[in-house]
């Protein structure tokens, strides 16, 4: 499960592996321990959506075949919060 996030929100899944896409670097670099992945430098120019992309498959590849975990896995975030249907504010 792929879960992009510009706050941080913590969430992991007790089902399946959650993968926490920053979608910006400053972000990445306040919640290191959070963030699996850091979209960031297609912003800055540094990279380019498809590069990011490949890096994204390269990621769920090592995820899925058990060589890396996610950060949820790591800090034991297992928890499941049912979201709101509607505005939340």
């Amino acid at each position: 499960m792929l879960f992009t996030t510009g706050l941080g929100t913590p969430t992991g899944n007790p089902i399946a592996p959650v993968i926490k896409v920053s979608s910006n670097s400053r972000l990445a670099r306040r919640m290191p321990d959070i963030i699996d992945v850091d979209t960031g430098p297609v912003i800055s120019g540094e990279r380019t959506i498809e590069e990011m992309g490949e890096a994204i498959l390269d990621y769920i590849i090592d995820i899925a075949s058990g060589t890396t975990r996610t950060k949820a896995d790591l800090l034991n975030q297992n928890d499941f919060i049912p979201w709101k249907r509607g505005v939340s504010l």
